[in-house]
Protein backbone atom coordinates (compact mmCIF):
# COMPACT_ATOMS: atom_id res chain seq x y z
CA UNK A 1 0.00 0.00 0.00
CA UNK A 2 1.25 3.48 -0.84
CA UNK A 3 0.84 6.40 1.57
CA UNK A 4 2.58 9.68 0.82
CA UNK A 5 5.72 8.65 -1.04
CA UNK A 6 6.20 5.49 1.05
CA UNK A 7 5.36 1.89 0.19
CA UNK A 8 4.04 -0.12 3.14
CA UNK A 9 3.99 -3.90 3.61
CA UNK A 10 2.60 -6.11 6.43
CA UNK A 11 4.59 -5.41 9.60
CA UNK A 12 4.98 -9.06 10.55
CA UNK A 13 6.67 -9.70 7.18
CA UNK A 14 9.46 -7.31 8.23
CA UNK A 15 10.02 -7.73 12.00
CA UNK A 16 13.50 -6.20 11.75
CA UNK A 17 11.78 -2.87 11.04
CA UNK A 18 10.09 -2.86 14.46
CA UNK A 19 11.20 -2.78 18.09
CA UNK A 20 10.87 -6.15 19.81
CA UNK A 21 7.94 -5.05 22.05
CA UNK A 22 6.00 -3.90 18.97
CA UNK A 23 6.59 -7.22 17.19
CA UNK A 24 5.38 -9.13 20.26
CA UNK A 25 2.25 -6.96 20.56
CA UNK A 26 1.34 -7.39 16.89
CA UNK A 27 1.89 -11.16 17.14
CA UNK A 28 -0.54 -11.24 20.12
CA UNK A 29 -3.18 -9.20 18.28
CA UNK A 30 -6.15 -10.70 16.50
CA UNK A 31 -5.02 -11.97 13.07
CA UNK A 32 -7.26 -9.55 11.16
CA UNK A 33 -6.00 -6.59 13.21
CA UNK A 34 -2.38 -7.68 12.82
CA UNK A 35 -2.79 -7.92 9.05
CA UNK A 36 -3.84 -4.24 8.98
CA UNK A 37 -0.59 -3.09 10.64
CA UNK A 38 1.78 -2.04 7.87
CA UNK A 39 5.41 -0.87 7.96
CA UNK A 40 7.79 1.10 5.76
CA UNK A 41 11.49 1.80 6.16
CA UNK A 42 12.45 5.48 6.40
CA UNK A 43 15.61 7.52 6.81
CA UNK A 44 16.22 7.52 10.61
CA UNK A 45 17.39 11.11 10.37
CA UNK A 46 13.86 12.05 9.25
CA UNK A 47 11.95 10.29 12.05
CA UNK A 48 10.87 13.51 13.79
CA UNK A 49 7.34 14.52 12.80
CA UNK A 50 7.89 17.76 10.88
CA UNK A 51 10.90 16.53 8.90
CA UNK A 52 9.23 13.19 8.20
CA UNK A 53 5.98 14.72 6.97
CA UNK A 54 7.69 17.24 4.71
CA UNK A 55 10.09 14.73 3.16
CA UNK A 56 7.60 11.89 2.63
CA UNK A 57 4.68 14.16 1.61
CA UNK A 58 2.38 13.19 4.45
CA UNK A 59 0.11 15.67 6.23
CA UNK A 60 0.84 16.31 9.91
CA UNK A 61 -2.84 15.52 10.50
CA UNK A 62 -2.25 11.99 9.11
CA UNK A 63 0.30 11.15 11.78
CA UNK A 64 -0.05 10.53 15.50
CA UNK A 65 2.67 11.25 18.03
CA UNK A 66 3.09 8.97 21.03
CA UNK A 67 4.00 11.12 24.02
CA UNK A 68 5.27 9.41 27.19
CA UNK A 69 4.35 11.18 30.42
CA UNK A 70 5.44 10.70 34.01
CA UNK A 71 2.65 11.26 36.53
CA UNK A 72 3.05 11.85 40.25
CA UNK A 73 0.72 12.11 43.19
CA UNK A 74 2.20 11.95 46.68
CA UNK A 75 4.84 9.21 46.76
CA UNK A 76 3.36 7.38 43.76
CA UNK A 77 4.93 7.74 40.29
CA UNK A 78 3.54 6.12 37.14
CA UNK A 79 3.71 6.45 33.38
CA UNK A 80 1.16 6.90 30.63
CA UNK A 81 1.17 7.37 26.89
CA UNK A 82 -0.88 9.86 24.91
CA UNK A 83 -1.62 9.74 21.19
CA UNK A 84 -2.34 13.02 19.48
CA UNK A 85 -2.26 13.94 15.80
CA UNK A 86 0.92 15.65 14.65
CA UNK A 87 -1.07 18.78 13.80
CA UNK A 88 -2.52 19.06 17.33
CA UNK A 89 -1.22 19.97 20.76
CA UNK A 90 -1.77 17.80 23.82
CA UNK A 91 -3.62 19.30 26.81
CA UNK A 92 -1.09 17.91 29.30
CA UNK A 93 -1.82 20.22 32.23
CA UNK A 94 -5.59 20.14 31.81
CA UNK A 95 -7.47 17.13 30.44
CA UNK A 96 -4.64 14.61 30.70
CA UNK A 97 -3.56 15.52 34.24
CA UNK A 98 -7.15 15.48 35.48
CA UNK A 99 -7.95 12.16 33.78
CA UNK A 100 -4.87 10.48 35.25
CA UNK A 101 -5.55 11.92 38.71
CA UNK A 102 -1.99 13.24 38.85
CA UNK A 103 -0.86 16.12 41.03
CA UNK A 104 2.12 16.71 38.77
CA UNK A 105 2.56 15.63 35.16
CA UNK A 106 5.69 15.98 33.04
CA UNK A 107 7.18 14.58 29.88
CA UNK A 108 9.19 11.46 30.73
CA UNK A 109 12.94 11.89 30.39
CA UNK A 110 14.48 10.41 27.26
CA UNK A 111 16.43 7.87 29.35
CA UNK A 112 13.32 6.74 31.25
CA UNK A 113 11.19 6.54 28.08
CA UNK A 114 13.78 4.40 26.30
CA UNK A 115 14.50 2.15 29.28
CA UNK A 116 10.85 1.56 30.19
CA UNK A 117 9.54 0.97 26.66
CA UNK A 118 12.46 -0.92 25.08
CA UNK A 119 12.12 1.43 22.09
CA UNK A 120 14.22 4.16 20.48
CA UNK A 121 13.57 7.78 21.40
CA UNK A 122 11.89 9.47 18.46
CA UNK A 123 10.33 6.20 17.33
CA UNK A 124 8.28 5.19 20.38
CA UNK A 125 4.99 3.59 19.42
CA UNK A 126 1.90 2.81 21.49
CA UNK A 127 2.06 -0.74 20.07
CA UNK A 128 3.85 -2.82 22.67
CA UNK A 129 3.97 -0.43 25.60
CA UNK A 130 4.04 -1.92 29.13
CA UNK A 131 0.74 -3.62 29.95
CA UNK A 132 -0.01 -1.46 33.00
CA UNK A 133 0.34 1.91 31.25
CA UNK A 134 -2.80 3.84 30.35
CA UNK A 135 -2.84 4.83 26.66
CA UNK A 136 -4.92 7.95 26.13
CA UNK A 137 -6.01 8.24 22.50
CA UNK A 138 -7.26 11.60 21.23
CA UNK A 139 -10.74 11.27 19.70
CA UNK A 140 -9.54 12.52 16.31
CA UNK A 141 -6.85 9.82 16.27
CA UNK A 142 -9.36 7.06 17.06
CA UNK A 143 -11.65 8.20 14.26
CA UNK A 144 -8.94 8.48 11.61
CA UNK A 145 -8.97 6.00 8.70
CA UNK A 146 -5.18 5.57 8.37
CA UNK A 147 -2.38 7.16 10.42
CA UNK A 148 1.37 7.04 10.65
CA UNK A 149 2.85 6.18 14.06
CA UNK A 150 6.28 5.14 15.24
CA UNK A 151 7.44 1.55 15.01
CA UNK A 152 9.65 1.53 18.08
CA UNK A 153 12.75 2.38 16.03
CA UNK A 154 13.70 5.54 14.15
CA UNK A 155 14.27 3.69 10.87
CA UNK A 156 10.63 2.92 10.06
CA UNK A 157 7.01 3.96 10.55
CA UNK A 158 3.77 2.03 10.98
CA UNK A 159 0.57 2.69 9.07
CA UNK A 160 -2.45 1.73 11.18
CA UNK A 161 -6.13 2.55 11.59
CA UNK A 162 -7.41 4.76 14.37
CA UNK A 163 -9.64 1.86 15.41
CA UNK A 164 -6.57 -0.35 15.89
CA UNK A 165 -4.99 2.25 18.16
CA UNK A 166 -8.22 2.71 20.12
CA UNK A 167 -8.36 -1.07 20.61
CA UNK A 168 -4.90 -1.41 22.16
CA UNK A 169 -4.77 -2.81 25.71
CA UNK A 170 -5.47 -0.05 28.28
CA UNK A 171 -6.44 2.42 25.53
CA UNK A 172 -9.06 5.05 26.35
CA UNK A 173 -10.47 7.45 23.77
CA UNK A 174 -10.74 11.00 25.12
CA UNK A 175 -10.71 14.64 24.01
CA UNK A 176 -7.12 15.47 25.05
CA UNK A 177 -6.02 17.92 22.33
CA UNK A 178 -6.10 21.66 22.75
CA UNK A 179 -8.37 23.62 20.45
CA UNK A 180 -6.77 25.76 17.76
Amino acid sequence: MRFGTLDFTPALDSPALLAAPAVAAIERADAADAADVLVSAIDPGLADTAAFCEHYEISMADGANCVILQARRGERTWYAACLVRGSDRLDVNGAVRRHLGARKLSFASMDDAVALTGMEYGGITPVGLPDDWPILVEESVAGHERLIVGSGIRGSKLLVTGAFLAGLPNAEVLPIALAG
